[in-house]
C-alpha cells in the first residue's frame, strides 16, 4: 500500500530507533545551548519587569508627598452634623467658626381648595401660565382636558416644563386637591399661577402673592439663612459657597438660638495615610530588590539579578537619597524624628505614635522633611523618575532582551527545520543500507540452497 512503509523489515534493522537516537545526540549540544540562553533571556526579562513595577509603586506613593501642595489639604468637622455639614479646599485657613442654622432652603408648595366631585370635577378652559424664578410655560386647557384630572396631566406634559412645577393630586374627605411642587429651593423660586381666555373657569387656580384665596402654601420658597460668627448669609439653596474663602456649608436643619462649631483644620489623617503608603510601598520594593540580588549559601540558589550593576546602582541611590536628607525643615533633619527608622533588612519601620506627636506639634515642618524642594519625597522621585521613563537604562535593556528572545525563538526554529533535513538524509541511508542487507540476505539464502542442491547431487 502506498504511503505505508515499514524500515528495517528486510533486514531486520531498527532503522526508526536508530535514526531518532541519532537526530537526537546531533541536536543535543545546540538545543541546550539555546535552552540555556532563552532561559536566561525569560528570566531577567521577568527580573527587570518586577524592579520596574517595583519601583513604579514607590515612585507612586511619593507623588501624593513630594510638594509641600500635597500637605494642604484641609478637614472640616461640625460637633452637630445633624443641623450642618462641611468641606474645606487647600485655600480654607484653619480655625474655629461659630454657626448657627436660622432656616434652611424649601421649594415652593401650594395646595387647591377642594374640587368636592373629585379629580373627574370640571374646572375650565383657557390658558394656565406658570411662573417659577425666570422660568415661565403655559398650559392650554380645552373642553376634552377641562377637569382637575386633566389639568394636571397638561402640566405634567407640557414642552416647557422641564421639572419645574409638578402636579399631584390629592383625594382627601373633602375632595380632591391640586397640589403644585416647585423644584428649585429659595425665595425667587415661588410659583405664581394666572389664567387667561376660555370659559373662565380656570380663575379658581390662580394664585399670585397678592391672590392667596385659592390656595394654602403647604411649604414656604424660602432661602437658607446661617449666621457665622455674627455674620448673617443666605442662599437660595442648602449651600453656602463663599461665606468664608475655601469652606462649603450645607445646612440639613434649623437650629435657631443654637450655636455650633465648625472647626477647620490641617487633613493629619490624610497625610498620615499617605506615609504609611510611602513606608509600605518602600518596604515592598526593598524586598523585591532584596529578592533579585539574592544568594542561598545552602542551596547555592542565586537571584536573577545578583551581581547586576544597573540593580547596585538604583538600590544604592535610592539608600542614598532616603538617608542624606537636606530638606527645608529646620526641625525634623531625618526621617527617624518623625519616627521612620530603617531595619537591619533594609525595611522602614513606622513609629505611629512618633508620627502623630510630630504632626500634631509641628505639622509644617513634617510637610518640608518631606515635600520642599529638596525634601525626601522630592529627592526620591527626582531619582526614580528617569529611570522610568521610556529610553532609559532599563526600558532599553529590557527592550533588549526581549529581541534576543526573539532571535533565540528563530534559532529554535531554524534548529528544527536542520533537524528535519538531518533525520531525512540519516532515514534515506539507512534505507539504503537496509535495502542492500536485505538483498545480500536474500542471495545468501539463494546460494546455500544451491549449495545443498549440488551436494544431494554429489551423493546421489
Amino acid at each position: 500500500m502506498a504511503g505505508l512503509s515499514t524500515p528495517g523489515l528486510g533486514s531486520g534493522l531498527d532503522i526508526n530507533g536508530l535514526v531518532t537516537q541519532l537526530v537526537a545526540a546531533e541536536k543535543q549540544a545546540p538545543q541546550a545551548q539555546i535552552t540555556r540562553a532563552q532561559s536566561g533571556t525569560v528570566t531577567t526579562i521577568s527580573a527587570l519587569a518586577n524592579l520596574k513595577g517595583a519601583l513604579g509603586g514607590f515612585n507612586a506613593a511619593l507623588d501624593s508627598l513630594k510638594t509641600l501642595d500635597a500637605f494642604s489639604g484641609r478637614t472640616a468637622t461640625t460637633d452637630k452634623p445633624e443641623f450642618f455639614t462641611a468641606s474645606a479646599t487647600s485655600t480654607a485657613a484653619s480655625g474655629a467658626y461659630d454657626i448657627e442654622v436660622l432656616q434652611v432652603a424649601s421649594a415652593h408648595q401650594i395646595k387647591s381648595k377642594e374640587f368636592a366631585t373629585g379629580a373627574g370635577q370640571v374646572v375650565g378652559t383657557g390658558t394656565l401660565s406658570f411662573t417659577a424664578g425666570d422660568k415661565t410655560f403655559q398650559v392650554s386647557v380645552d373642553a376634552q382636558h377641562n377637569t382637575l384630572a386633566g389639568i394636571r396631566d397638561a402640566i405634567n406634559q407640557a414642552t416647557d416644563n422641564k421639572d419645574f412645577v409638578r402636579a399631584t393630586i390629592i383625594n382627601a374627605s373633602d375632595g380632591a386637591h391640586l397640589v403644585l411642587s416647585g423644584t428649585a429651593t429659595g425665595e425667587t423660586n415661588a410659583i405664581t399661577v394666572a389664567q387667561t381666555g376660555g370659559d373662565g373657569g380656570l380663575s379658581v387656580l390662580e394664585f399670585n402673592p397678592s391672590l392667596l384665596t385659592h390656595y394654602t402654601e403647604g411649604r414656604p420658597a424660602q432661602d437658607s439663612i446661617i449666621s457665622v460668627s455674627g455674620f448673617t448669609k443666605e442662599s437660595a439653596t442648602s449651600t453656602f459657597t463663599d461665606v468664608v474663602d475655601g469652606i462649603t456649608i450645607n445646612v440639613v436643619k434649623a437650629d435657631e438660638g443654637v450655636i455650633h462649631k465648625l472647626t477647620v483644620d490641617t487633613d493629619k489623617t490624610a497625610v498620615t495615610a499617605r506615609i504609611k503608603t510611602f513606608v509600605d510601598q518602600y518596604n515592598q520594593m526593598q524586598s523585591t530588590i532584596a529578592n533579585l540580588r539574592s544568594y542561598e549559601p545552602t542551596t547555592k540558589k542565586a537571584g536573577p539579578l545578583l551581581g547586576d550593576a544597573l540593580l547596585r546602582g538604583i538600590e544604592s541611590d535610592i539608600r542614598g537619597k532616603l538617608t542624606d536628607i537636606n530638606g527645608g525643615s529646620s526641625l525634623y533633619r531625618t526621617l527617624a524624628s518623625v519616627g521612620i527608622t530603617t531595619q537591619k533588612d533594609g525595611s522602614l519601620l513606622l513609629d505611629d505614635k512618633k508620627l502623630t506627636t510630630a504632626l500634631e506639634g509641628n505639622f509644617d515642618e513634617v510637610a518640608k522633611l518631606f515635600g520642599s524642594e529638596n525634601g525626601v519625597a522630592a529627592r526620591l522621585s527626582n531619582a526614580i523618575t528617569p529611570r522610568l521613563a521610556t529610553g532609559a537604562e532599563l526600558d532599553v535593556r529590557s527592550k533588549s532582551l526581549s529581541a534576543k528572545s526573539v532571535a533565540l525563538q528563530k534559532q529554535q526554529t531554524a534548529l528544527e527545520a536542520r533537524m528535519l533535513v538531518v533525520e531525512q538524509r540519516y532515514r534515506k541511508q539507512f534505507t539504503a543500507l537496509d535495502s542492500l542487507l536485505s538483498n545480500l540476505q536474500n542471495q545468501s539464502t539463494f546460494l546455500t540452497q544451491q549449495l545443498s542442491s549440488i551436494s544431494k547431487i554429489g551423493g546421489s
